[in-house]
């Protein structure tokens, strides 16, 4: 049980759009109680307290008037990898862009090269350990895509590292697969090739072994896929039975939104070149509008998503990290809230319902994680601080107590408890 609460934020309901984002469902001097890892009572402490039967071996956590809020869901993250840019971030410091890098044999294939060359097993350990991060912060639902292989071994290789990090951690863990992140070096001159492996073998032989990906993900923009070939191995992992996503529209308007709404996609990502007319179709289809601030602050002369016009019309808006070592070597989703709240206009309450129960649309898991309701996952995130509004306040550092995840306490006062 967890009592004490100065606010318990619950987010029922369902994903939030329009004006519905600014409702946090908060319920004042909140509590809950969970068995079996999920929740069977949330109110009022009074009512929780009479509808539950409590024992000698009941758990109560006194949240000390502090706030309650729904565990922190990260639905675009890159954590599978080997290596740093830590000196491509200095060049970039020094002027240089992500597309400059990218053509001098930087970027993304850097990290490709480095995690080539990693083992599984190196790959787990090196997860586990930004996981724990992860749950300092709260998050306590994350996506991982691969896509730092691109050849079938290697891609393979990163999505069992994904599934032994993810049955070895206590997050719960959704894959993606990503062969189609970048065209790899040996198939600059034969782009078709590629796309061709992706189709005929990559998908068929991810999708062949149980538990390695929902979801498929492409890179839309120029210079890595057209929208042709988007279209084609999206429609290709759909006939697999995946989820498909889409990165669309990060650095140049070329049509990523229009592609994911056409496709049904879960979600659509970026979008910091999106126009009026491709969120209007991403709100028709309700594809969940994914933005990630912490690229666009990190990447420094990008613009950051509209996600004001997204919200105005129709959109269900999330919110993610996108957690990678070069264009965004930031995890903590308090400060992503920041900054959405900080550049994309958001208040307090519309950031947390995209961090939380619409981040948990965009990958399939709204019935079962980011709002405190009963039957739900008990994933709950006890702030240091009385309200949520208190999150951006503090720009993202230090409002993470303690957090629970499916009722076992696993941080607590800024330490990880492993069992």
């Amino acid at each position: 049980m967890i009592v004490g609460a100065a606010e318990l934020v619950t987010m029922a309901g369902g994903p939030r759009r329009g004006d519905r984002m600014q409702d946090p469902g908060a319920i004042p001097g909140g509590a809950l109680a969970a068995r079996g890892g999920r929740i069977v009572a949330v109110g009022p402490a009074d009512e929780v307290l009479a509808a539950v039967e409590t024992g000698p071996d009941t758990q109560v956590i006194d949240a000390r008037g502090r706030a309650v809020v729904p565990g922190f869901v990260d639905p675009h993250t890159h954590l599978c990898f080997a290596g740093d840019r830590a000196e491509e971030f200095a060049l970039r410091l020094g002027g240089a862009t992500y597309q400059e890098l990218a053509a001098r044999g930087g970027g993304i294939l850097q990290t490709v090269r480095a995690t080539r060359a990693a083992s599984q097993a190196e790959l787990v350990d090196l997860g586990l350990s930004r996981l724990d991060l992860l749950a300092l912060n709260g998050t306590t639902t994350v996506e991982v895509k691969s896509g730092y292989g691109l050849s079938t071994a290697d891609e393979l290789k990163q999505l069992r590292a994904i599934r032994e990090m993810a049955r070895r951690h206590p997050l719960t863990v959704v894959p993606t697969f990503m062969g189609a992140h970048e065209v790899p070096p040996e198939y600059r001159s034969r782009r078709e090739a590629y796309v061709d492996l992706l189709v005929g073998e990559m998908l068929p032989a991810v999708a062949a072994e149980p538990g390695l990906a929902r979801y498929a993900d492409v890179f839309t923009e120029h210079g890595v896929f057209s929208v042709e070939e988007s279209r084609r191995i999206l429609q290709r992992a759909k006939e697999l039975g995946f989820g498909v996503k889409v990165h669309a529209d990060e650095l140049s308007d070329l049509g990523g939104a229009a592609l994911a709404a056409e496709l049904g996609a879960a979600s659509a990502e970026h979008l910091l070149h999106t126009p009026d007319e491709g969120l209007a179709r991403l709100a028709e289809a309700g594809t969940v509008a994914v933005c990630l601030p912490g690229t666009s602050f990190c990447l420094m002369n990008a613009p950051y998503a509209r996600a004001r016009r997204m919200i105005e019309l129709g959109c269900t808006v999330a919110l993610a990290s996108d957690f990678n070592p070069g264009s965004c070597p930031a995890y903590a989703m308090p400060f992503v809230i920041t900054l959405a709240c900080m550049y994309m206009g958001l208040n307090p309450s519309e950031a947390l319902a995209a961090a939380t129960i619409n981040a948990a649309a965009a990958i399939g898991m709204e019935a079962e994680v980011g709002s405190l309701e009963v039957g739900k996952l008990a994933d709950v995130v006890i702030l240091s601080c009385p309200s949520h509004w208190h999150i951006p306040y503090h720009m993202g550092m230090g409002v993470v107590a303690q957090v629970v995840k499916q009722g076992r306490l696993i941080v607590d006062e800024g330490r990880v408890i492993r069992r």
